[in-house]
């Protein structure tokens, strides 16, 4: 008994895939990974759209009334762009929030005139501002007991240097009263 080619015996499969046997090869070009076999280009197409909306949308709202309106009183804004000053833009990360065009930068200078405006001491800003986003906001961070090793550090790496280096003189010393 002689065995029928293959594409007889499954006539009811799919078209070929390759360009060589004339199927097109970038159509189906995410079928190996099985969650995204039956997807088509509008699927595709919605969900880019579902995850870049929200990203352009961010860029597009107005900026805060004080992002760039200093304060009418002159005491008030000086008070207010010291903080400012000594606080880091979270997007930028290497400017002052007085200094950044950031629109979240916009958003924290306009919270801290008006709460400056409302009264507030700086030091109470810039602790609620450590609070919400971390001590990285700050120019200036607070001393707390976790970072004892940071400072700490050096001074070991010294006082071993000094040891080693101290144990090498002695030896090289020794080997000349010896000779």
């Amino acid at each position: 008994m002689m065995r029928q080619p293959i594409q007889q015996r499954f006539r009811h499969s799919r078209p070929p895939r390759h360009s060589r046997e004339g199927g097109n090869p970038a159509r189906n070009r995410w079928t190996w990974i099985p969650a995204f076999a039956g997807m088509t280009k509008c699927v595709w197409l919605a969900i880019a759209i579902l995850f870049a909306a929200p990203l352009a949308a961010q860029d597009q709202m107005p900026p805060a009334p004080l992002a760039y309106k200093q304060l009418d009183d002159p005491a008030l804004e000086a008070k207010a762009q010291g903080l400012m000053e000594t606080l880091r833009c979270l997007k930028c990360q290497s400017q002052s929030i007085a200094d950044s065009d950031a629109p979240m930068a916009g958003d924290m200078r306009h919270q801290v005139r008006t709460r400056i405006a409302a009264g507030e001491e700086p030091e109470a800003i810039r602790s609620w501002l450590v609070e919400r986003y971390g001590d990285y906001v700050s120019y200036a961070p607070q001393n707390k007991p976790i970072m004892w090793p940071l400072f700490a550090a050096p001074l070991v790496f010294l006082l071993m240097a000094v040891l080693l280096l101290r144990g090498r003189f002695r030896r090289v010393k020794a080997k000349e009263d010896s000779v």
